[in-house]
């Protein structure tokens, strides 16, 4: 039991930093997707799962008042807590500045948990008190698109991304709106607790498993962009080949590679082996096909390169957590039944 304790890791402090005005569910909805990633990683892992410790923060111990009509209690002040692991800023409704200059307080502490290596996620006109901080000083950030011009005026230093719904600098998260930033917390959640965590958490506040956001999202140190040309050059021959018989062994020979050093500039550039980089564009492929075409299990595994449909359907539950037959059922379900 004593083992077990010591064993287990620490657990993951979210603090929510309240205010007048701001949008209820940009408060609570990160904490959500949280509490479901902790449950379904408590389910595969009841010995390991990291535990989530939430808290709402003030500055006075006094209720706030959300647009909406609800009130919210913190449980403690800033002066109480000494660090925390992800800080929630949630949206403001319309103007943010009166809320800036009655919570200005916020500002420092705020500088401080960055500095001891806080993860923050801010919402909409949230962003703003991470801008006030300085924070975000010559760092890409959002924000909702209503506030965009006057943003850029009282921010000039911060390089603000308006195609962009999503944007990273480091430990700093910006979401535009309330949507953008539950497909944030999805990208968290997988860093968190994993893929399967993840794709379970797209199941319950999603209507389908999706691919990623990248499209629409700016990260500072994203690694998908990088500077390897014949990596990228493998990466477009997979991309164009996936559902071929492959060996690892001779796409490496025919970019002129060994194996341990295809690996190696795989693992560099993306972060994954070219087999791991190979098996998601497969899966991805497959995940299509299963939600836009009526092709059978075992054909659509032929088509993503999966010659034994039983093998396939292993390896896609252990991605995504369900099987290839459920998976179709829940999304056409879910995007198809009638009301």
């Amino acid at each position: 039991m004593a083992k077990e304790t010591i064993d287990r890791p620490p657990p993951l402090r979210v603090c929510t930093l309240l205010y007048n005005n701001l949008l209820t569910t940009s408060a609570t909805l990160p904490v959500e997707m949280l509490r479901t990633a902790e449950a379904a990683d408590r389910a595969a892992n009841p010995k390991n799962t990291r535990s989530i410790i939430a808290t709402t923060l003030s500055i006075d111990n006094q209720p706030i008042t959300s647009p909406s009509g609800f009130a919210i209690s913190p449980s403690a002040t800033i002066d109480e807590i000494d660090r925390c692991d992800i800080i929630s800023l949630p949206a403001l409704w319309r103007n943010p500045r009166p809320a800036l200059k009655k919570y200005s307080n916020y500002i420092p502490w705020l500088q401080h948990q960055v500095r001891e290596g806080a993860t923050v996620i801010a919402v909409g006109t949230g962003v703003c008190f991470l801008a006030e901080a300085g924070l975000l000083d010559q760092q890409p950030a959002t924000t909702h698109w209503h506030y965009f011009d006057q943003f850029q005026r009282d921010y000039p230093l911060v390089a603000l991304k308006r195609q962009y719904f999503i944007t990273q600098a480091g430990n700093l998260y910006c979401a535009a709106s309330v949507n953008a930033m539950a497909e944030l917390m999805v990208h968290l959640v997988a860093r968190l607790y994993g893929r399967q965590a993840a794709t379970q958490v797209e199941r319950n506040f999603f209507h389908e498993i999706r691919s990623s956001f990248e499209p629409t999202s700016y990260f500072s140190d994203n690694v998908e962009h990088h500077p390897d040309e014949q990596v990228v050059q493998a990466q477009i021959w997979f991309e164009d080949n996936f559902s071929k018989p492959i060996r690892i062994v001779d796409v490496a020979k025919q970019f002129g590679f060994s194996m341990r050093t295809f690996d190696r500039r795989f693992k560099n550039a993306l972060g994954q082996t070219p087999l791991k980089y190979l098996q998601r564009t497969r899966l991805n492929n497959a995940r299509e096909l299963l939600q836009k075409s009526n092709l059978s299990v075992a054909e659509v595994a032929a088509h993503s390169g999966y010659q034994d449909a039983a093998a396939f359907s292993k390896i896609f539950h252990r991605q995504f957590g369900t099987s290839p037959m459920k998976y179709r059922e829940t999304v056409r379900g879910k995007l198809f039944t009638a009301h």
